[in-house]
Protein backbone atom coordinates (compact mmCIF):
# COMPACT_ATOMS: atom_id res chain seq x y z
CA UNK A 1 0.00 0.00 0.00
CA UNK A 2 1.60 3.75 -1.15
CA UNK A 3 1.31 5.46 2.18
CA UNK A 4 1.69 9.49 1.76
CA UNK A 5 2.21 12.07 5.10
CA UNK A 6 1.58 15.63 4.85
CA UNK A 7 3.45 18.00 6.62
CA UNK A 8 1.67 20.78 7.86
CA UNK A 9 3.92 24.36 8.78
CA UNK A 10 4.60 26.87 11.21
CA UNK A 11 1.35 27.71 13.48
CA UNK A 12 -0.69 25.42 10.86
CA UNK A 13 -2.79 22.27 11.67
CA UNK A 14 -4.37 18.73 9.22
CA UNK A 15 -7.36 21.34 9.38
CA UNK A 16 -5.69 24.14 7.39
CA UNK A 17 -5.89 25.19 3.87
CA UNK A 18 -5.87 22.20 1.00
CA UNK A 19 -4.30 19.17 3.40
CA UNK A 20 -7.92 18.19 3.83
CA UNK A 21 -8.81 18.87 0.19
CA UNK A 22 -5.13 16.58 -0.47
CA UNK A 23 -6.09 14.23 1.73
CA UNK A 24 -9.13 13.38 0.72
CA UNK A 25 -8.32 13.31 -2.98
CA UNK A 26 -5.25 10.91 -2.12
CA UNK A 27 -7.78 8.56 0.24
CA UNK A 28 -10.22 8.48 -2.73
CA UNK A 29 -7.24 7.01 -5.08
CA UNK A 30 -6.60 4.09 -3.02
CA UNK A 31 -3.77 5.65 -0.83
CA UNK A 32 -3.00 5.34 2.65
CA UNK A 33 -3.01 9.11 3.57
CA UNK A 34 -1.59 10.50 7.47
CA UNK A 35 -1.60 13.79 8.04
CA UNK A 36 0.09 14.34 11.45
CA UNK A 37 -0.32 17.22 14.00
CA UNK A 38 2.95 18.17 14.69
CA UNK A 39 3.92 19.30 17.75
CA UNK A 40 4.06 22.76 19.21
CA UNK A 41 3.09 24.02 15.77
CA UNK A 42 3.70 27.70 17.00
CA UNK A 43 6.95 26.89 18.46
CA UNK A 44 8.50 24.69 15.64
CA UNK A 45 11.76 22.96 16.43
CA UNK A 46 14.59 20.70 14.32
CA UNK A 47 15.01 18.41 17.47
CA UNK A 48 11.39 18.05 18.29
CA UNK A 49 9.76 18.16 14.42
CA UNK A 50 11.68 15.15 13.16
CA UNK A 51 11.97 12.66 15.62
CA UNK A 52 8.36 13.04 15.89
CA UNK A 53 8.10 12.64 11.68
CA UNK A 54 10.56 9.48 12.26
CA UNK A 55 7.92 7.90 15.27
CA UNK A 56 4.69 8.76 13.01
CA UNK A 57 6.01 7.43 9.72
CA UNK A 58 7.50 4.34 10.96
CA UNK A 59 9.40 2.27 8.38
CA UNK A 60 10.25 3.97 5.20
CA UNK A 61 10.68 2.40 2.06
CA UNK A 62 9.88 3.78 -2.35
CA UNK A 63 5.96 3.20 -1.57
CA UNK A 64 6.45 6.20 1.04
CA UNK A 65 5.49 9.51 -0.12
CA UNK A 66 5.90 13.34 1.82
CA UNK A 67 4.21 15.87 0.85
CA UNK A 68 5.30 19.44 2.77
CA UNK A 69 4.26 22.54 3.16
CA UNK A 70 6.50 25.26 4.22
CA UNK A 71 8.61 24.48 7.17
CA UNK A 72 7.35 20.84 6.65
CA UNK A 73 9.22 20.74 3.92
CA UNK A 74 12.70 21.31 5.98
CA UNK A 75 11.24 18.90 8.09
CA UNK A 76 11.23 16.11 5.93
CA UNK A 77 14.58 17.13 4.39
CA UNK A 78 15.77 17.23 7.72
CA UNK A 79 14.00 13.28 8.31
CA UNK A 80 15.40 12.21 4.95
CA UNK A 81 19.27 12.63 6.43
CA UNK A 82 17.96 10.66 9.21
CA UNK A 83 17.68 7.64 6.81
CA UNK A 84 19.35 4.17 6.78
CA UNK A 85 21.78 4.38 3.98
CA UNK A 86 19.65 1.66 2.31
CA UNK A 87 16.24 3.53 2.65
CA UNK A 88 15.10 5.09 -0.11
CA UNK A 89 11.78 6.63 -0.34
CA UNK A 90 9.08 6.83 -3.10
CA UNK A 91 9.16 10.88 -3.73
CA UNK A 92 9.03 14.19 -1.78
CA UNK A 93 6.47 17.02 -2.80
CA UNK A 94 8.09 20.64 -1.16
CA UNK A 95 5.40 23.12 -1.55
CA UNK A 96 6.64 26.93 -0.51
CA UNK A 97 9.42 25.02 0.53
CA UNK A 98 12.48 27.44 1.58
CA UNK A 99 15.94 27.47 2.02
CA UNK A 100 16.16 31.22 2.76
CA UNK A 101 13.45 33.51 3.84
CA UNK A 102 12.60 37.30 2.97
CA UNK A 103 12.67 39.37 6.03
CA UNK A 104 8.72 39.79 6.46
CA UNK A 105 9.00 36.07 7.85
CA UNK A 106 11.28 37.45 10.47
CA UNK A 107 9.62 40.31 11.63
CA UNK A 108 9.83 40.23 14.81
CA UNK A 109 12.35 38.63 17.60
CA UNK A 110 10.18 35.35 18.30
CA UNK A 111 10.11 34.52 14.36
CA UNK A 112 14.10 34.90 14.61
CA UNK A 113 14.05 32.78 17.27
CA UNK A 114 11.97 30.16 15.63
CA UNK A 115 13.51 30.55 12.16
CA UNK A 116 16.72 30.65 12.79
CA UNK A 117 18.05 27.27 13.77
CA UNK A 118 16.17 25.64 10.19
CA UNK A 119 18.06 28.81 8.34
CA UNK A 120 21.42 28.14 10.33
CA UNK A 121 21.88 24.19 10.79
CA UNK A 122 23.07 22.78 6.92
CA UNK A 123 21.49 20.48 5.03
CA UNK A 124 23.40 17.75 3.64
CA UNK A 125 22.05 18.07 0.44
CA UNK A 126 23.91 14.69 -1.40
CA UNK A 127 22.23 12.73 1.41
CA UNK A 128 18.82 14.61 1.17
CA UNK A 129 18.85 13.46 -2.53
CA UNK A 130 20.16 10.17 -2.38
CA UNK A 131 16.84 9.08 0.21
CA UNK A 132 14.59 9.59 -2.69
CA UNK A 133 13.71 8.57 -6.24
CA UNK A 134 12.47 11.86 -6.92
CA UNK A 135 11.77 15.39 -5.56
CA UNK A 136 9.26 17.82 -6.96
CA UNK A 137 9.40 21.70 -5.87
CA UNK A 138 5.73 24.00 -5.62
CA UNK A 139 6.70 27.35 -6.03
CA UNK A 140 4.50 30.40 -6.20
CA UNK A 141 5.58 33.69 -8.04
CA UNK A 142 4.28 36.48 -5.04
CA UNK A 143 5.23 34.35 -1.83
CA UNK A 144 5.55 37.04 0.52
CA UNK A 145 7.86 34.80 2.69
CA UNK A 146 9.56 32.81 0.14
CA UNK A 147 12.00 34.01 -2.41
CA UNK A 148 11.21 32.46 -5.96
CA UNK A 149 15.29 31.98 -6.20
CA UNK A 150 15.03 29.26 -3.72
CA UNK A 151 13.90 27.65 -7.28
CA UNK A 152 17.39 27.29 -8.33
CA UNK A 153 18.10 25.42 -5.50
CA UNK A 154 16.00 22.66 -5.21
CA UNK A 155 16.88 22.18 -9.18
CA UNK A 156 20.54 22.33 -8.40
CA UNK A 157 20.92 20.07 -5.16
CA UNK A 158 18.24 18.01 -5.86
CA UNK A 159 17.32 17.34 -9.71
CA UNK A 160 13.87 18.33 -8.27
CA UNK A 161 10.66 19.09 -10.76
CA UNK A 162 9.96 22.99 -10.49
CA UNK A 163 6.27 24.00 -10.47
CA UNK A 164 5.77 27.48 -10.53
CA UNK A 165 1.91 28.86 -8.97
CA UNK A 166 0.76 32.69 -9.91
CA UNK A 167 -0.98 34.44 -7.33
CA UNK A 168 -0.91 32.03 -4.66
CA UNK A 169 1.39 33.57 -2.19
CA UNK A 170 2.63 31.30 0.47
CA UNK A 171 -0.43 28.82 -0.90
CA UNK A 172 -1.47 28.33 3.05
CA UNK A 173 -5.28 28.24 4.26
CA UNK A 174 -4.30 32.05 5.54
CA UNK A 175 -3.87 32.95 1.69
CA UNK A 176 -7.12 31.46 0.66
CA UNK A 177 -5.62 28.08 -1.02
CA UNK A 178 -7.83 25.54 0.01
CA UNK A 179 -7.81 23.40 -3.21
CA UNK A 180 -3.87 22.56 -4.95
CA UNK A 181 -4.53 20.43 -7.52
CA UNK A 182 -0.26 21.05 -9.06
CA UNK A 183 0.44 18.90 -5.38
CA UNK A 184 -2.10 15.90 -6.27
CA UNK A 185 -1.11 15.60 -9.34
CA UNK A 186 2.58 15.59 -8.28
CA UNK A 187 2.18 12.76 -6.16
CA UNK A 188 0.39 10.99 -9.06
CA UNK A 189 3.16 11.37 -11.51
CA UNK A 190 5.77 10.46 -8.81
CA UNK A 191 3.71 6.93 -8.16
CA UNK A 192 3.15 6.75 -12.21
CA UNK A 193 6.61 6.45 -12.39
Amino acid sequence: MKRVFIIHGWSDSPLGGWFPWLKKELMTRGYEVHVPAMPDADHPAIDTWVPFLRHAVGQSDNETYFVGHSIGCQTIMRYLETLPADTVVGGVVLVGGWVTLKPEALEDDEAVAIGGPWLQRPLHWPIIRARAQQFTAIMSDDDQFVPLDDKDVFQRELGAKMIIEHHKKHMSGDDGVTILASALRAVEEMVAK
